[in-house]
């Protein structure tokens, strides 16, 4: 089974989005803080990682940033931002 991780601060958005992924055999795991989710990605294994644009600690760009210079993981962004400079660096 493929293995998602939801790094999202909005706690509502993980339980749908598990039972959504379940259908199609697919893991998700989730962290509310750029912290725990680095650290789940750091000590797991994921096919993807699906990020928030607007996260506590850092913003989603930055945690991106991180991540790429750590893994090759595929990276989905999320964001209720409506400017087209945020639609097009996410």
């Amino acid at each position: 089974m493929s293995r998602i991780l939801l790094i999202d601060d909005d706690a509502e958005l993980g339980p749908p989005l598990t039972q959504y992924f379940r259908r199609f055999e697919l893991e998700l795991a989730t962290a509310g803080r750029p912290s725990e989710g680095l650290a789940l990605l750091r000590s797991g294994r994921f096919d993807a990682a699906i990020l928030d644009v607007m996260l506590p600690e850092m913003d989603g760009f930055a945690l991106c940033r991180t991540i790429r210079a750590e893994s090759d993981i595929p990276i989905i962004m999320l964001t209720a931002r409506g400017e087209l400079t945020d639609r097009v660096v996410g």
